[in-house]
């Protein structure tokens, strides 16, 4: 089933919403920024999140795993600040 394009930004904006508790745990954040029309979903990660050397990995198996669970037609999560 496809999504328009509010549907699949509230989609992924809810799951990062799930995640982010942990990411917040750890002294950072998410914050989502938008889809592009490839589906590639773009999140700038703050505060501990920003400068952690293991950031990548939090992003590729943690957000964007989770998220491509849910939302399989999601390409890719990437952090426009890293």
């Amino acid at each position: 089933m496809a999504h328009t394009k509010e549907e699949l930004n509230q989609k992924v904006q809810n799951v990062i919403e799930q995640v982010r508790p942990y990411l917040q745990a750890d002294g950072g954040d998410i914050n989502f920024v938008n889809i592009t029309d490839d589906n590639v979903v773009n999140v700038e990660l703050t505060g501990a999140c920003g400068s952690c050397a293991f950031s990548t990995h939090t992003l590729k198996n943690g957000v964007e795993a989770t998220i491509k669970k849910v939302l399989p037609e999601i390409k890719e999560v990437v952090a426009i600040n890293l």
